[in-house]
């Protein structure tokens, strides 16, 4: 199966809706697990990894959450497929770089998708838009306990379920969910943010996780142990904590507003201004201002446009995704050309940021732009 032909459009995934999900793009609940008696894929020669995914994959196929699923081994994947695969954040960097021994099963609608022999034999995650950190967990929690009735998990009554790493060692599970933060990162205070939710023991890393970069000001943050607390009481606290920086990026944007209107709609004007007529534009740049256009949707300065419009530019934008719709492979010169021409092309019918009551210190903007 063509896995281009099986993924949702971007236009759909932008479409999607959840709770907070002006702030919060996407939750996920990942669990991993392994096969007892097997070596763990790291140390694995190639036969083993070969003979568990072989055990593995048919036992996923057959759950009834991955009906119809798309299912492939890694060494039948291209290069390309598999960075769409990372730019959709369906798989991690680390298992774009497997080939024989590894493969992942990914249900029709994107909202599991396992990964088998990346660093443990299972790596399987649920995928929520919005705030719905709950909801990921039970439906991860459910399709774990089918899975467990098929294949015989390393499991000890002390420390639970053993993994590669020791931070995933006891519940296995990493909860984390992707948030936009513009207004803290304009404020100059998401470093206090960041070190407040590192002292609780949760970590906040980039947009493709651990030592990447917060592109288009996207954060995630994630629990960082496994071992010692139920996966309830972990995915309570996230969300707890999550509701803080919620309610911390939306202060953050109100006083901008309050205090520097001008300053405001001078990055947001800007940021429109150079993706509506460059002509060349790296992925970098273009991230970093779609986040600020978003922030602009979400304030009401671009009346009539959807935030829809710019989620499904940061999916389009993105290198691979850039490169699937053309046949020739592409230089990163001849991407930042293409990438400015459909910035174009899209945003030609935005009309320019309006405010309104921009104008004296302390002035933000009116209610009917909110």
């Amino acid at each position: 199966m063509d896995i281009h032909k099986f993924l949702v459009s971007p236009a759909e995934i932008a479409q999607r809706h959840g709770p907070h999900d002006r702030i919060v793009m996407s939750s996920r609940v990942r669990l991993a697990r392994n096969l007892k008696d097997a070596t763990f894929p790291g140390w694995a020669k190639k036969p083993e990894r070969v003979r568990v995914f072989d055990l593995i994959r048919p036992a996923v196929e057959s759950l009834p959450e991955m009906k119809d699923a798309f299912s492939e081994a890694m060494d039948n994947l291209s290069a390309l497929d598999k960075q769409i695969l990372v730019e959709r954040h369906l798989i991690s960097r680390e298992h774009a770089a497997k080939s024989s021994g590894s493969g992942l099963v990914l249900n029709r609608d994107e909202t599991f998708c396992v990964m088998i022999n990346e660093e443990d034999h299972l790596r399987m995650q649920a995928l929520r838009p919005g705030l719905q950190l709950r909801q990921a967990w039970n439906a991860i929690d459910h399709l774990d306990s089918e899975l467990e009735k098929k294949l015989d998990y390393a499991f000890n009554n002390d420390l639970g379920y053993m993994t590669a790493c020791p931070t995933n060692l006891g519940t296995g599970v990493r909860v984390s969910a992707m948030l936009h933060l513009p207004g803290l990162v304009l404020a100059e205070q998401i470093n206090p943010i960041i070190q407040s939710v590192n002292k609780l023991g949760l970590a906040v890393r980039g947009l493709y996780g651990e030592g990447t970069e917060a592109l288009g000001n996207i954060f995630q943050v994630s629990n960082q142990m496994t071992l010692g607390e139920n996966e309830t009481t972990i995915v309570e606290r996230l969300d707890k904590v999550l509701s803080q920086i919620i309610e911390h990026e939306e202060n953050a944007r109100q006083t901008l507003l309050e205090k520097k209107p001008k300053v405001v709609y001078n990055h947001i004007g800007r940021a429109y201004g150079i993706l509506a007529n460059a002509h060349s534009i790296s992925s970098k740049e273009t991230m970093n201002l779609l986040s600020l256009m978003r922030l602009g949707v979400d304030m009401g300065l671009f009346p009539g446009t959807e935030r829809a419009l710019v989620d499904e530019l940061f999916i389009l934008t993105q290198p691979a995704h850039l490169q699937k719709q053309l046949s020739d492979k592409l230089s990163a010169e001849e991407r930042d050309l293409i990438r400015a021409d459909m910035l174009r092309e899209r945003l030609k019918n935005v009309g320019r940021p309006m405010a309104k009551h921009f104008g004296a210190p302390g002035m933000g903007l009116d209610k009917s732009a909110n």
